[in-house]
């Protein structure tokens, strides 16, 4: 692992660093903040960020504006790459946003070429956790949060791993990806015609077929482009009500897609998952 950068910020550290991942077959980049109480003998929790399309690691961490109340809080935040990236790694043969490099879909791919490199959710769930723990003061305690394609990697990565992750948020999500264009492009090429084996990676399609008491938070702006064609918010709260899961799903009026409405209401995320990470350690 090397360490790449690293900043002092609100007392703590913004560090990126670049690693070797056997299950990606690439190298691969995330950003950690570690707050100033962050250490040996006061490890902290970890709020993991996933992005979305064509994001890296550096998005969040430079556009959020997290890091004064993750500080006050005591959270650390990991903020992974969205795809695997480098020499032999497939893209969008038509060079497409939507497909291939940043935008790996938090999924684990079955279908040639993209199956040796695209495993993203083996990387969030399982890899990148063991490395963080292994070599940075946090708890195994974990929340995970994300925005858009991220947003929809937070709620099917929380959902299907309840005994990792305390509370699920997401803004602006992409709530039912079968259903939606984004979706349909990455599952067919990731994953294959067969709709059954999407069902794991759809959040909607997850609610209905398990029980779900992860508390979950979710901000989506009234104002998004992107709102009615591959977003549909309203699929994930109409599957919440019928399964009584604990959503809280808030639409907030003239706010968009970007990080300008992360901004508003990060602290108020962080803030959430503060409570249910504090709540897991008595």
């Amino acid at each position: 692992m090397i360490n790449l950068s690293q900043t002092k910020v609100f007392g703590g550290w913004h560090k990126q660093y670049q690693h070797t991942s056997t299950v990606l077959n690439c190298d691969m980049r995330f950003a950690i903040f570690l707050p100033e109480t962050a250490g040996p003998t006061s490890p902290v929790p970890v709020l993991y960020w996933l992005s979305g399309l064509t994001c890296t690691d550096e998005n969040f961490m430079q556009k959020a504006a997290a890091f004064k109340k993750a500080a006050e809080l005591g959270i650390a935040i990991v903020a992974p790459d969205t795809s695997p990236r480098g020499e032999g790694v497939p893209d969008d043969p038509d060079g497409k946003y939507d497909f291939g490099l940043g935008a790996g879909f938090y999924l684990n791919a079955t279908q040639e070429p993209w199956k040796k490199h695209y495993q993203m959710y083996s990387y969030v769930v399982n890899e990148l956790p063991e490395l963080i723990e292994t070599y940075f003061p946090v708890t195994p305690d974990k929340a995970i949060s994300g925005h858009s394609m991220g947003g929809h990697g937070a709620l099917t990565i929380g959902i299907n791993n309840p005994e990792d992750y305390v509370s699920i948020s997401a803004f602006s999500p992409i709530c039912h990806p079968s259903i939606v264009p984004w979706g349909e492009k990455a599952f067919r090429h990731y994953l294959g015609e067969d709709k059954t084996t999407w069902q794991p990676y759809d959040a909607v399609s997850l609610i209905n077929q398990h029980p779900v008491t992860t508390p979950i938070l979710v901000d989506q702006g009234d104002a998004d482009g992107f709102l009615h064609e591959q977003l549909k918010p309203e699929t994930l709260l109409a599957a919440a009500k019928a399964n009584n899961v604990p959503l809280t799903l808030r639409m907030q009026p003239g706010y968009d897609h970007s990080y300008f409405f992360i901004q508003t209401f990060i602290e108020e995320h962080l803030e959430f998952h503060a409570e249910h990470l504090r709540r897991d350690a008595w």
